[in-house]
């Protein structure tokens, strides 16, 4: 094996897992991914790739198989919860092309995901095939020899290589092996629900045949909640989800399934083509607790990396969890593809060093909105709606830094705590 080409075991088949792997492949890299179910798959919801993960995904040459499976929404949209007025809307579709030379879209996340394990399976392409192993849940790391590190999964099996990246979630067993602590996870004071409602159904429906009239991405904002809605399949569903402030009991787990009435009561009061939407759901309806990392900015050590919602698990709530693992997943390549060997302790260290600040920006971002979109009715309310009408306020992050991609400070000095300590700090003392 070439010195430049370097044996790359990756923990987790997720998105950000199969991303990595491809884009490792597509430098030459021989990879191996370890994931811990019994097929590779993701769970029936949809995802958003803003501007910066969609750029790196189209630049690795895939637009042709992004393009079979994308929905294209019109604008992004922004409602009151009790009347559903219009706030505020943004084109989403031609004009961000124009403005960041890439799009908006939504998928299925099955669509994605799939996606990508054809694409790393794929022979016609270039570099190696990825070798994809399903039950091969990663429990432990094994690094008595630093410049060979392995995985041992939970039957025993172990898996060496130059480099080993954990893409195993928030609950990573790489993260825990590099000796980060758990009190890392916090518990955000936040639940989500998610559903998906079919298309024809909405369209059938005199209340709801609004949501054709155009492809939007639509935020309801109310006081301890708030929603979010768009087509994914090009109108085959509905994906809805959204976040309720809530002191779940966390001994009794962070998921499970729920029903479409326990949905509708959590929005009671709320506009009722909500209610209309929302009883019109099919499959399995889940809730769960969130949980984020505290930022963390020492992501390696030696030659094992974290990448992902390993490195920098956060709450939802600026569209930006995947596309940010998408970023980690272009600089890991972009470092690992120039060193040799002995360079790839020091590649590691480079990929650290340009996404632990930005990511954890993004990390705090997506914090304090979760204070910005639950304001209750009142004079901070109506201050946030003035600026939301002009798309400034939501964050201390702007829309042109976050697409873009850029990975310096948006302002010399620039801080991203509003105030004396930042959002996820707060969550443990409240």
């Amino acid at each position: 094996m070439s010195n430049h080409i370097h044996s790359v075991v990756i923990a987790g088949g997720g998105l950000g897992g199969l991303t990595a792997a491809y884009l490792l492949r597509n430098v030459g890299m021989k990879v191996t991914v370890l994931e811990a179910a019994k097929e590779l798959g993701e769970v029936g919801a949809g995802i958003q790739t803003a501007p910066n993960a969609s750029r790196i995904l189209i630049n690795a040459g895939l637009l042709p198989q992004l393009a079979k499976i994308k929905t294209v929404p019109t604008d992004q949209v922004r409602r009151r919860w009790s009347d559903g007025k219009i706030l505020a809307s943004r084109p989403l579709g031609d004009s961000l092309w124009q403005e960041f030379g890439a799009p908006y879209w939504h998928f299925h996340r099955a669509d994605l995901h799939g996606m990508l394990v054809d694409v790393c399976s794929d022979p016609a392409l270039p570099g190696p095939v990825v070798d994809l192993h399903v039950a091969s849940k990663v429990v432990s790391a094994d690094r008595s020899d630093p410049a060979r590190p392995a995985a041992i999964t939970e039957d025993g099996r172990r898996y060496e290589g130059d480099v080993l990246i954990g893409a195993d979630g928030v609950r990573s067993r790489v993260r825990a092996s590099l000796g980060m602590s758990e009190d890392d996870l916090l518990f955000s004071g936040q639940m989500v629900y998610r559903a998906m409602v079919p298309g024809e159904k909405l369209k059938a429906d005199p209340e709801t045949r609004f949501l054709w009239d155009q492809f939007h991405s639509t935020m309801w904002y109310g006081p301890g909640k708030h929603l979010v809605h768009y087509f994914i399949r090009e109108g085959e569903y509905l994906n809805v989800a959204a976040a309720c402030a809530s002191d779940v009991d966390l001994d009794e787990g962070w998921t499970e399934e729920t029903t479409a009435q326990d949905f509708i009561d959590a929005f009671d009061g709320w506009d009722s083509r909500l209610t209309s939407i929302l009883e019109k759901a099919e499959g399995p309806i889940l809730k769960w607790a969130l949980f984020a990392h505290r930022q963390n900015p020492v992501w390696v050590q030696g030659h094992v990396g974290l990448l992902g919602d390993a490195a920098h698990a956060m709450v939802p709530f600026q569209a930006q969890g995947a596309s940010q693992a998408i970023e980690d997943a272009a600089i890991l390549a972009e470092e690992l593809a120039v060193v040799d060997k002995a360079g790839i302790a020091t590649a590691l260290l480079r990929y650290g060093a340009k996404r632990a600040k930005r990511a954890g920006m993004v990390q705090e971002a997506s914090a304090q909105n979760a204070h910005l979109y639950q304001l209750p009715d009142g004079p901070e309310q109506q201050l946030r709606d003035e600026k939301l009408a002009k798309f400034e306020g939501e964050s201390d992050i702007s829309y042109e830094w976050l697409w873009s991609g850029k990975h310096e400070p948006m302002t010399p000095g620039y801080s991203f705590s509003k105030g004396d300590r930042p959002a996820l700090a707060r969550w443990q003392d409240e």
